[in-house]
């Protein structure tokens, strides 16, 4: 049977974050997809123009539909908006006792919107992060959570360890939003201590729309498949760089990245596999 999944996420009008790009990515990794709509946007690539929030009933009653028919691999939470909504979604998270929950703090979109109200961070923190076995935050979000400024590894360590003690399992902390040129660096960081450094090429683009979202999508569906933690990451890594390297470039702003480019190009390494077989 195909592993089932969820997002927890709300729309994207524009189609390259949200709801959106974690279908397309689960698609692509072949996962079957289900959803809950947190909220609906009117968003491009040049920024969120309304933000419509779904009512704390419609979000239980979605959970409910989706905990009484799906069996669940793995699941996900992107933009959850609001203090109530975070409140419900843990509910039933429990409630269903889903497990492999990736939680993406969506916080603030590419064009500066807030996503998440500054009141629902203690909400965050409380209800979810200890039901998560993996948090996904960039550095902007980490330092929100934690409270500690990443200006080093030093730093970066110390708000990871912070963001562990409200409970998740482990955190990665992405780096997307670091000053190196050249490199980005994902810090991983788990309860028992353990620490694992993912190092890759800077990819000097403007299609970055929805990074967060389809990362953290795809650590899901290989969550789901039954890959170890590593292994999952190591993937969404895989995934994430191929669809940045492959732009689109569609929008006049901050396009959205090629959900299609991982599944390409491993087709064409099967294909070279197999001419030098011959």
């Amino acid at each position: 049977m195909i592993p089932q999944v969820l997002t927890i996420a709300g729309s994207d009008s524009g189609g390259g974050a949200g709801i959106q790009a974690d279908i397309k990515t689960f698609q692509e990794l072949g996962v079957y997809s289900t959803s809950v709509l947190t909220a609906v946007t009117a968003q491009n690539t040049l920024g969120v123009a309304a933000i419509y929030p779904m009512g704390r009933e419609a979000v239980q009653t979605q959970l409910q539909a989706i905990g009484k028919d799906f069996q669940l691999a793995a699941l996900k939470t992107g933009m959850l908006f609001n203090e109530e909504i975070i409140e419900e979604t843990a509910k039933w998270i429990r409630y269903f006792n889903w497990r492999q929950l990736v939680v993406d703090p969506v916080m603030v979109a590419k064009g500066g919107a807030n996503l998440l109200r500054a009141e629902a961070g203690a909400a965050l923190k409380k209800e979810l992060l200890p039901l998560a076995a993996v948090v996904t935050p960039n550095i902007p979000e980490a330092e929100v959570l934690s409270g500690i400024e990443i200006i080093d590894s030093a730093s970066r360590k110390l708000a990871a360890q912070k963001i562990l003690s409200y409970g998740p399992e482990s955190v990665i902390i992405k780096g997307g939003h670091g000053k190196d040129q050249y490199v980005a660096e994902d810090f991983f960081l788990y309860q028992d201590g353990e620490e694992l450094l993912f190092r890759s090429p800077r990819i000097a683009t403007v299609q970055t729309h929805g990074t967060g979202c389809t990362f953290s999508a795809a650590l899901t569906a290989e969550l789901a498949k039954g890959k170890s933690l590593k292994e999952a990451v190591y993937t969404a890594k895989q995934f994430i760089h191929a669809a940045l390297s492959s732009e689109l470039n569609i929008g006049a702003g901050h396009g959205p990245t090629n959900h299609a480019a991982y599944r390409k190009s491993m087709n064409e390494r099967r294909e070279m596999n197999y001419v030098e077989i011959q």
